[in-house]
């Protein structure tokens, strides 16, 4: 990218017109913090951000853009892990959508939610539950990551084994294209069969194909009661018999059901403050499990102590405690939310989000220990994430005392022999965090040519002057 052109000074200020010159960032301090991302692997490079204020001027930086074949990078709450809110180079303009930043609609009756695309979630969170109602997308960066950015990204959490990931949870979208059309798609319509889905088209897209500026999100009923319980287990077999014993008890109130590897939970333990072992005694995997009733908090108690007392008595689980507060409750989520960044403190670690079939997590985690243990001796599994729909956020901390530069160095070696574990057992190598820059090479080296070719062709289509988010996802 460093033989592109910077973007004219003549075309910042055109730019700049339609936001007005406070929303127009030019000042290297102050495009500083759009330009780092969570891992530090990309670099980005811009000489403008632009923040609007409403749709209409998303319309018209769009039009412009289209005009004169700038390329347009939408950026949310800047939390994702895979490149794919970064810029490239100079040439490049960041489009911040933070100002869009409204509650539009909470509709009781139809349990929906409209909400501009630059709203917190746990913004939107606190809404819902201010009406009585809940909304369940839940991701340990809710309190910054912004709700156009999870759509775009298609955003999973720890609730998708009862609510369903981000693009389960929309209605209906309002944005805009390339050529600064606007989609008037915010209906709260729970059956609509006009024609292809073009929500659910531009859900997942991660920018490349249209600017979200809104959406009609759908809200659910407030649990009665919840329950919170960490469980100690000898093996990721042994949690997978747990979790079909919980779904068969709790049904549709098993809202989530967490896997951990000891190591991950050493680390957090280590370096968040608050956390402690939760459990009397240390044992090799935990699951954090979470039960909700929408009859009472009796109802509730009585489902979880249920469940966990057959896995006592199926020999499945070790031991077992159930938060006995709301603190407690808490406590418990924040060491599983944690994980991730307690193991920034421990070195150099190569990330690995993917999904396999559930039954086939146990065996996916045998090979891939076994593979990356043969080629990084002394390497520190963490492995960790959402049993329940198969999702494993494999990540691999640098062995004790290794250098960290050379360690990472390694990290397409290390994705690859992973990813070949997770692809012989028919999984994916993105399971919730998207492709970006980041996996951008290896998607096109592995999907098949067909539906290569009809990503590229959808690409084309909405966006023939590759003006938005280049680089990501499918476009070089």
């Amino acid at each position: 990218m460093n033989d592109v052109p910077p973007l004219p000074d003549s075309l910042i200020e055109r730019f700049a017109a339609i936001v007005g010159p406070a929303n127009a960032l030019s000042d290297p301090d102050l495009i500083a913090p759009y330009l780092t991302e969570p891992r530090d692997l990309f670099a980005g490079r811009s000489r403008l951000v632009l923040r609007p204020g409403s749709v209409d001027e998303v319309a018209a930086i769009l039009r412009l853009a289209n005009e004169t074949r700038t390329p347009i990078v939408p950026q949310g709450g800047n939390t994702g892990l895979v490149g794919g809110q970064s810029p490239r180079s100079d040439a490049e303009v960041v489009l911040a959508l933070g100002r869009l930043n409204r509650i539009r609609n909470v509709d009781t009756a139809g349990r929906t939610l409209t909400a501009e695309a630059g709203v917190v979630l746990s913004t939107i969170q606190a809404a819902a539950d201010d009406a009585g109602l809940l909304f369940p997308l839940s991701l340990g960066s809710q309190g910054s990551c912004q709700i156009g950015g999870n759509l775009a990204s298609n955003a999973g959490g720890t609730g998708v084994l009862a609510y369903g990931n981000a693009r389960d949870l929309c209605l209906g979208l309002e944005a805009v294209l390339p050529s600064g059309e606007i989609i008037h798609g915010l209906r709260r319509l729970k059956k609509d069969n006009r024609g292809y889905d073009l929500k659910n088209l531009l859900i997942g897209s991660e920018g490349t194909l249209a600017v979200i500026t809104a959406a009609v999100l759908k809200l659910f009923p407030k649990p009665a009661g919840r329950e919170v319980a960490y469980v100690g287990l000898s093996s990721p077999d042994d949690a997978l018999r747990l979790l079909a014993l919980a779904q068969d008890a709790a049904g549709p109130q098993l809202t989530a059901f967490e896997l951990m590897a000891r190591m991950g939970m050493e680390f957090t333990i280590r370096h968040t403050q608050g956390a402690r072992e939760p459990l009397g005694s240390r044992h090799p995997w935990y699951v954090l499990m979470e039960i909700v009733s929408g009859r009472s908090a009796e109802d509730a108690r009585q489902t979880m102590e249920s469940v966990l007392e057959a896995g006592l008595s199926a020999g499945i689980l070790d031991d077992a405690t159930i938060a006995g507060s709301l603190a407690d409750a808490a406590r418990f989520w924040t060491m599983r939310e944690e994980m991730s960044w307690a193991q920034k403190p421990e070195g150099g670690s190569i990330k690995h989000d993917v999904s396999v079939p559930v039954a086939s997590v146990p065996a996916f985690l045998a090979a891939a220990d076994a593979a990356v243990l043969a080629a990084v001796p002394g390497a520190r599994v963490v492995a960790f994430g959402h049993l329940g729909d198969g999702n494993i956020h494999y990540n691999i901390s640098q062995p004790v005392g290794a250098d960290t530069g050379t360690f990472l160095a390694r990290w397409r070696e290390i994705n690859a022999i992973v990813h070949a574990v997770v692809a012989a057992m028919d999984g994916s190598f993105s399971a919730e965090h998207g492709i970006g820059q980041l996996k951008r090479d290896e998607l096109a080296q592995t999907k098949p040519a067909a539906e290569m070719a009809l990503l590229l062709g959808i690409k084309q289509l909405f966006d023939p002057n590759g003006i938005l988010n280049p680089g990501k996802l499918v476009q070089n």
